[in-house]
């Protein structure tokens, strides 16, 4: 039932002739794009994103450049009739489809204890014949071993910076601010005080932070990119996605909490967001600077070599379902516990679906249904999406009701605008994993309506 090696899940993947191209190198050094010119030359190809923002942006590339394209991800479906091309985030693969020509894009994620097996699946269980695989360099060598384990041939090349980056010694002072500057830190909240403090100067800020909407994410990028901001403000986001012209990158702190513990930042955290920096036909030099005397450290991130990447996260699969005598809370902790005998794959973190599961044991759900309910995406941490993630399973599966109730907010601020976009988006899911009646027009205008309001809320700083 569970596969000694973790390529024998993926049958139909295995029967194909797959060629892969490795794309891996520095940030910003046009691996995706390289990519991108083989996906729009084909009959039929996908795109596998690690961000909402990224697959629309590459939903609507494409089809301005007149390749019909869908797209796909957790929280909206936008099919294109006579699409021959799909653009999607990484965990809406669909494995039974075949395809020509496939883009892997971040692969330095298939690390990730939380998001890292969507990478592998992909990896694994995509049946297409041309595979283009772009990442980091610290991910070649685990790349590499699952390919030659799948008995896949793979052409490798290496992508390096044509902009040089440079350090500069002295600490960064407001009154050395200029336009294209990003300052980078590591909290919201930080990104806020930031934001003030700046406002009080004069200056305009663009902001990115993770609980962002992609729309409004999207907005405050134009707003930088054509200059009604002076400079952006943002946390490691900012790392990964969308290029910007950038001319200095800001370290405003060199530590960061990774949701386990408060750690100095590692040589390809700082790589990545310092990459950011510069961009041919604009700022022919990327800078990075810093304050508090911390050149030393960041000197030493940005010429060590990256710790390699030596697992594969791995996550459990539908043929969980088909063991027998145990509740899927047991066969899930089994799983998570049972020793991999390929040593290059590591379990994924399965503790937010045994939270999930705990919240769900007095409904007494069929496997099936609660297998569903673990895999909506949302934010476990957070007790009003909790809390309005059992609203939805109370409306289903006590009410029965063929029609969710719309979700609301108390007051118009940041927060709960914030905390509301995501209980549209548990709106969307329910709705649509449990085939119920539901507003998609609603949800579509209701989203650019509270990116509107949160957007503005961000201007007024």
């Amino acid at each position: 039932m569970f596969p000694e090696n973790p390529k024998n899940e993926y049958r139909e993947a295995r029967k194909v002739k797959r060629e892969f191209y490795l794309h891996l190198g520095e940030t910003n050094t046009g691996k995706t794009y390289n990519a991108m010119q083989r996906l729009k030359d084909s009959t039929k190809g996908i795109y596998l994103s690690p961000l909402r923002i990224l697959a629309l942006e590459n939903y609507e590339r494409l089809n301005n450049e007149g390749v019909k394209c869908s797209l796909l991800t957790g929280e909206e479906e936008i099919i294109v009739e006579g699409a021959t091309h799909i653009s999607c985030t990484i965990e809406k693969l669909d494995i039974e489809e075949d395809y020509d020509v496939a883009i892997i894009d971040e692969v330095q994620m298939i690390d990730d204890d939380q998001r890292g097996a969507g990478w592998t699946r992909a990896l694994l269980g995509v049946k297409s014949r041309e595979v283009h695989v772009c990442g980091s360099l610290n991910a070649k060598n685990i790349i590499t071993k699952i390919l030659d384990d799948c008995g896949e041939s793979y052409v490798y090349k290496e992508y390096k910076r044509q902009i040089p980056l440079q350090l500069q010694q002295q600490n960064f002072s407001y009154k050395t601010i200029d336009e294209g500057d990003a300052l980078v830190v590591f909290s919201k909240k930080r990104v806020l005080e930031l934001a003030y403090e700046f406002a009080d100067l004069g200056i305009k800020a663009s902001l990115i932070y993770g609980d962002l909407p992609p729309e409004v994410r999207r907005k405050q990028y134009e707003q930088f990119i054509n200059k009604e901001t002076k400079i952006l403000i943002c946390t490691d986001a900012i790392g990964m996605g969308v290029n910007l012209p950038i001319k200095r990158i800001i370290f405003m702190d060199i530590k960061k909490f990774d949701g386990n513990e408060f750690r100095f930042l590692n040589s390809h955290e700082v790589k990545q967001i310092a990459g950011r920096a510069g961009r041919k036909g604009i700022y022919e030099v990327g800078y990075v600077a810093t304050i508090g005397g911390n050149q030393d450290f960041l000197e030493e991130m940005l010429i060590s070599e990256d710790r390699e990447i030596k697992e594969a996260v791995i996550g459990p699969s539908e043929a969980i379902l088909k063991v027998k005598s145990l509740s899927l809370r047991e066969k899930l902790a089994l799983w998570s516990t049972r020793e991999e005998k390929m040593p290059f794959y590591r379990k994924m973190d399965v503790n937010e679906y045994l939270i999930i599961l705990d919240n769900l044991k007095s409904y007494k759900l069929l496997e099936s249904e609660q297998w569903k309910l673990i895999r909506i995406p949302f934010d476990v941490t957070n007790p009003k999406l909790l809390e309005a993630f059992l609203f939805y399973v109370d409306e289903i599966f006590i009410g029965k009701r063929d029609k969710l109730s719309k979700p609301t907010y108390k007051f118009p601020e940041l927060y709960e605008f914030e905390v509301y976009y995501q209980k549209v988006n548990l709106y969307y899911s329910f709705s649509k994993i449990f085939k119920l009646d539901f507003d998609e027009q609603w949800v579509q205008e209701e989203r650019l309506r509270i990116s509107e309001e949160i957007n503005k809320i961000l201007l007024e700083i």
